[in-house]
């Protein structure tokens, strides 16, 4: 039963790699700066924009919106992760693993704005 938006797994999820993200932020060269500011901003962005929307679900169309945008900073961190990537910040493997499970987040994000009523 959800009883708040901690109970759903897409926050769940988003919040785990919101701290992952964040980390390996923390951890990137200075002249990554620009990219660092916005791939935390963009991670930061996905938890709660979907925690703010649950607070608003009993207008479905509020609830949708945000998801909206949470699904907007997905898409927002997988075109950094793969500029990090490509500007050899992280290793293609790092690169994979982040962008598989953004990609599935993303999917999961979908399947929730599709079904919620």
């Amino acid at each position: 039963m959800i009883k708040s938006y901690k109970d759903l797994e897409v926050y769940q999820e988003s919040y785990r790699l919101a701290i992952e993200v964040y980390l390996l932020a923390t951890r990137l060269p200075a002249d990554a700066n620009e990219l660092v500011k916005q791939i935390k901003r963009a991670s930061i962005s996905v938890p709660l924009n979907i925690a703010e929307g649950y607070g608003k679900r009993e207008s479905r169309a509020e609830f949708k919106r945000f998801l909206r945008i949470a699904l907007g900073s997905v898409n927002e961190i997988e075109v950094l992760v793969e500029m990090l990537k490509d500007l050899k910040f992280i290793e293609a493997q790092h690169y994979n693993k982040l962008a598989e499970s953004y990609m599935v987040l993303g999917k999961r994000i979908n399947v929730l704005l599709n079904k919620w009523k």
